[in-house]
């Protein structure tokens, strides 16, 4: 009995990833249909592919978005983690006076919608003569990240015991050696993990990009909303774009797998 149930529970469990990953693995199939075949129905799994979908993508300039996605998630994250996580860390490790009040403000920052605080943020940066850069990106994307980074690296900082720094301040190492050569390494699981998510926040952000930039900061989401017209919607070429804008966030996902995993269960475990 107890192996049967044990089998049921696989196939269920095969079952639900299967249903988590069907919108993908239609966005992956509707790529390489052509418009008459991606918007037919009922839809069909047999088809004549066909690369057209992409090789017009990439003439339409596919590559300049992409590589813009890359720069503002790159330096969105390193500038969300420079700041993030040592205030994680002096919130974790110090008596900061009114810390839980500090803490409530970093994540309210999250209460409001988007689109509560988007006429003045464009008028700002509008008198900043930085719309349409790469830099109002990064700025934004890393004030929405850094109160997350906050709050998940607070999580892991707690967990270390202030004996092993207190055994580090005693040999000799200044409080930089002992942030760097060993609060970090202990905390790596959970720093991978947050900077996955810091990332595919950055990578997979459409409202300020839309609003905020024009033809030289595009990103990959900016980009895919171009096959929405006033014709209709390009259903295979959107799913081609899409693909290529998903790719490089589930290789990434594929090969940081068991860290990822560590470092949100063990967030779960001790929030």
């Amino acid at each position: 009995m107890k192996r049967l149930l044990g089998k049921l529970l696989t196939v269920l469990t095969y079952l639900i990833a299967f249903l988590y990953f069907f919108p993908i693995l239609w966005i992956l199939l509707t790529g390489f249909k052509n418009e008459g075949e991606a918007v037919i129905i009922p839809p069909t799994f047999f088809f004549e592919p066909t690369l057209d979908n992409y090789k017009l993508v990439w003439d339409l300039g596919v590559r300049e978005f992409f590589q813009n996605s890359v720069i503002v998630t790159i330096f969105t994250t390193l500038f969300s983690l420079l700041l993030g996580v040592p205030a994680a860390y002096a919130l974790a490790m110090y008596k900061v006076k009114k810390g839980n009040d500090i803490l409530f403000w970093f994540i309210s920052t999250k209460f409001l919608p988007i689109a509560g605080v988007i006429v003045p943020v464009y008028l700002i940066f509008k008198n900043l003569n930085l719309l349409d850069s790469l830099l109002s990106l990064v700025i934004l994307y890393s004030a929405m990240n850094i109160p997350i980074i906050i709050w998940m690296m607070r999580t892991f900082f707690l967990d270390i015991s202030n004996e092993i720094i207190e055994a580090a301040a005693i040999d000799g190492a200044t409080g930089l050696q002992c942030f760097f050569k060993i609060v970090l390494p202990l905390v790596r699981p959970g720093l991978i993990s947050t900077s996955l998510l810091c990332m595919v926040f950055a990578w997979n952000e459409f409202f300020f990009g839309i609003t905020l930039t024009y033809t030289n900061a595009g990103t990959l989401p900016v980009y895919m909303s171009t096959f929405m017209t006033q014709e209709g919607l390009f259903w295979a070429k959107m799913s081609a774009a899409a693909t290529i804008s998903i790719l490089p966030v589930l290789i990434l996902g594929w090969f940081t797998q068991k860290q990822l995993v560590q470092g949100l269960t063990a967030g779960a475990v001790k929030g």
